[in-house]
């Protein structure tokens, strides 16, 4: 498989294809990275296009990075906090009904409903979470990014995305756990 730099490289030089292949490579990824951070599809998918935009321009420029897979999450992490800051946006006011719903039609109703209310809680308590946990928890288990990956996306410290990450796994777990107690509490008033 021909690598992100090369094809970068390939682009460079002239190859629409190689860039086509980029973007057939990091659309999906990067459209489930914005929308998990921005819970807005077509938001998320205008982003995507600004981020491939920016791209273009950093490569016409001559302006290559030594490692891309983190470049474009910075990239596109960058495009998020600008729409955060100019629309006074947070994201406490987004309901969780506007995330959409993975298929799967081997699931009965019953395991359905479950996963939908363990996705719901997830997500509550994703959203509970610094913003920066939750960018670290989001880059490291959607989006497959390696902690190194993720050091160098955010600009920060190897050791301080380990602990942050630490501390959010433990917070989505203590507030996961009481979740739980608190339901099985109203069964049992019920």
């Amino acid at each position: 498989m021909v690598s992100d730099e090369e094809l970068l490289l390939s682009f460079k030089r002239g190859d629409k294809a190689a860039f086509e292949a980029f973007v057939y490579r990091y659309h999906a990824p990067l459209f489930g990275f914005l929308q998990r951070m921005l819970l807005d599809a077509e938001l998320a998918e205008d982003l995507v296009q600004e981020t491939f935009i920016r791209i273009i321009r950093h490569v016409q420029k001559g302006q290559l990075p030594v490692r891309v897979r983190p470049w474009i999450y910075r990239v596109a992490l960058n495009l998020c906090r600008d729409y955060w800051r100019s629309a006074g946006y947070r994201l406490e006011s987004m309901g969780l009904e506007q995330i959409p719903e993975q298929k799967d039609t081997n699931a009965s109703v019953i395991e359905l409903c479950e996963r939908q209310e363990e996705r719901q809680a997830i997500i509550r308590a994703l959203d509970q979470l610094p913003d920066i946990q939750k960018q670290i928890v989001i880059l490291r288990f959607y989006q497959d990014l390696k902690l190194q990956e993720i050091s160098e996306t955010l600009d920060i410290p190897l050791g301080t995305v380990k602990t942050y990450l630490y501390r959010a796994l433990k917070a989505l777990k203590f507030r996961l756990e009481e979740g739980k107690e608190g339901a099985r509490r109203e069964e049992r008033t019920s």
